[in-house]
């Protein structure tokens, strides 16, 4: 008798928890797993256009820079170093700055390019472009 009672007692309080864990499991319904997939593409495509993109077209802007190097352009190093072109080579330049000294610099490290209208005067100095 006890042990009647007693599975009858279990079978009641399974069943009772498995109804209850099925309504909870058709409440509780969370949203489809797509959903995630587009908050990771949309957190993509910001940091795609916030970071990567603007370093992409700076780079471009730079190697533009770089290709428009000529004899004679008055330039700003990276470092902050102002001289005149006097050679170009394949990836340095031959850079003039003052007296008797010049300096042997890589393409990449020019920052500024500026050149002198026909005019020539140095107020008509126009810069080329400048990479960031």
């Amino acid at each position: 008798m006890i042990f009647d009672s007693t599975a009858v007692f279990f079978a009641q309080a399974t069943n009772a928890a498995n109804a209850a864990a099925a309504d909870n499991s058709n409440a509780q319904a969370g949203p489809p797993g797509w959903t995630n997939f587009i908050f990771f593409a949309l957190v993509f495509i910001i940091v795609y256009f916030a970071l990567i993109r603007p370093q992409v077209q700076a780079r471009k802007k730079q190697e533009e820079t770089i290709k428009t190097a000529k004899t004679g352009d008055r330039i700003v190093t990276t470092s902050g170093i102002h001289g005149v072109i006097s050679n170009v080579k394949d990836s340095t330049v031959i850079v003039k700055v003052a007296d008797n000294v010049k300096l042997e610099i890589e393409k990449t490290h020019i920052e500024k390019i500026t050149r002198a209208d026909s005019s020539g005067s140095e107020s008509d100095k126009t810069p080329i472009a400048k990479a960031s």
